[in-house]
């Protein structure tokens, strides 16, 4: 019953991220805000939005270990998962953005404070808001280089009448979804660790950390299938950003987070390597079939040790 329990409230935590996501680009729209701050504000953080409120109800319940390995996971997961099946689905990447010289620093800078923050063995409520201001800063600095980025709004949100009972209906249902979803996706998976006879951190590590990921996977691929390549390593950086700054930084504001450094070092150290793997790919430019299938080797290892370890 529990696999069902994780499953059916899993499906709703991301079926309902993807509510608020659509809803809120109408309301965007309907008082002419440009694509730009739509997709800045809504594509990487929105994505984000299910890993945020695991990781919040984990930190709510007191649950360390559910919290940041789910962000730990999703990281994993974007850049070996995501990244390289973008390489291998897509015809042709060549980004038209320095992606390296622009962004790349972005998907390891959070990752670097992170292990800063944890060698004493937490991150405290204080660390919490400075992750807060690095989303902040991440923001303006897409704000301030909007001439050159391009977002993927939904063409058929456009010509929609907008309908503010319409909207407000659907973003309620939406919270419901996320927040209901979100408890139930934490209990259920700990009581499966329990069954199993595993590690929280594992159940989150895998299970729930590659759940919240998918529409990451999602609107990556759809990019990627499109030629549109900015737009899906984008999406990666941005919320890889997301994960670390504002689920991170959310979720120590509620209860202050309590790492084990030692018991969890390789993945601490697989996610510091992937996004290490990332800003290398950036730099040489290497977006190819080869590089997807080198990122989910790395994701191949990863795994075989969290299960063999877990």
């Amino acid at each position: 019953m529990e696999y069902l329990i994780f499953v059916v409230s899993l499906g709703a935590l991301i079926y309902g991220a993807d509510f608020i996501i659509n809803e809120s680009e109408r309301i965007a729209l309907h008082f002419n805000i440009s694509s730009f701050v739509i997709g800045a504000s809504l594509v990487a953080v929105g994505t984000s939005l299910p890993e945020m409120a695991a990781s919040m109800t984990a930190s709510y319940y007191h649950k360390s270990d559910m919290a940041v390995a789910n962000v730990i996971g999703s990281v994993i997961f974007n850049i070996s998962l995501v990244l390289g099946l973008v390489f291998l689905v897509a015809k042709k990447i060549n980004p038209k953005r320095d992606l390296f010289t622009k962004d790349s620093a972005w998907g390891l800078f959070p990752v670097l404070i992170f292990i800063l923050m944890i060698i004493d063995g937490k991150i405290s409520r204080i660390d919490g808001i400075l992750f807060l201001f690095i989303m902040v800063a991440y923001i303006i600095f897409l704000s301030s280089d909007a001439k050159e980025l391009t977002n993927e709004i939904d063409e058929s949100l456009k010509k929609e009448k907008f309908n503010w009972l319409k909207s407000i209906f659907l973003l309620g249902i939406g919270f419901v979804l996320v927040v209901g979803g979100a408890d139930y996706t934490i209990q259920s998976a700990s009581s499966i660790a329990r069954g199993w006879g595993v590690s929280e951190w594992l159940i989150s590590l895998l299970l729930i950390a590659f759940g919240t990921s998918l529409p990451e996977l999602v609107v990556s691929i759809k990019a990627a299938r499109k030629g549109n390549a900015d737009m899906a390593i984008g999406n990666i950086i941005g919320s890889n950003v997301a994960n670390f700054s504002m689920v991170l930084g959310s979720s120590a504001l509620i209860n202050p987070l309590v790492v084990d450094v030692q018991k969890n070092m390789f993945d601490i150290i697989a996610v510091l390597t992937v996004s290490v793997m990332l800003v290398f790919i950036t730099a040489n430019r290497l977006y190819s079939k080869s590089a997807g299938i080198v990122l989910l080797a790395v994701l191949a290892l990863v795994l075989q040790n969290s299960i063999i370890a877990g």
